[in-house]
């Protein structure tokens, strides 16, 4: 396929992916991505809410937004939070695999009465692999 594109017979182009061993190598894993996504039409949509994946900010999400990030097959782990309440999600790449996650910033019990007394009123965390 890269031959037919770009003009380059394969034996071009493979030295350039790592040859055709490489694809077959363990110690040459396919990258995976992880995706989290903050579209849910359950989301109160305000607040940020923060997403970071074995402890590297992944990035702050504002209702709409969504990350990317590319990963080392293996266990990972995705902690997400609004400024008060935290949710983490243990999960396993495989090589080249695609996992989605969605997190929601909902209201819980007492959000709408606390909101009219105080102003303010807790939003809670829900994180969903779709």
């Amino acid at each position: 396929m890269y031959s037919l594109e770009m003009g380059l017979p394969a034996d071009d182009i493979l030295p350039q992916l790592g040859g055709v061993d490489a694809l077959f190598d363990p110690l040459y894993p396919f990258p995976a991505t992880v995706t989290i996504t903050r579209t849910s039409e359950e989301d109160y949509q305000t607040r940020q809410v923060v997403a970071s994946i074995d402890g590297i900010h992944a990035g702050t999400l504002l209702w709409g937004d969504s990350v990317t990030c590319e990963l080392e097959p293996g266990p990972h782990r995705i902690r997400v939070h609004n400024t008060l309440v935290w949710k983490t999600v243990d999960f396993v790449l495989a090589p080249g695999e695609q996992v989605y996650y969605e997190v929601v910033n909902r209201r819980g019990f007492g959000t709408l009465l606390l909101t009219i007394l105080l102003g303010v009123g807790p939003l809670y965390v829900t994180v969903r692999r779709m």
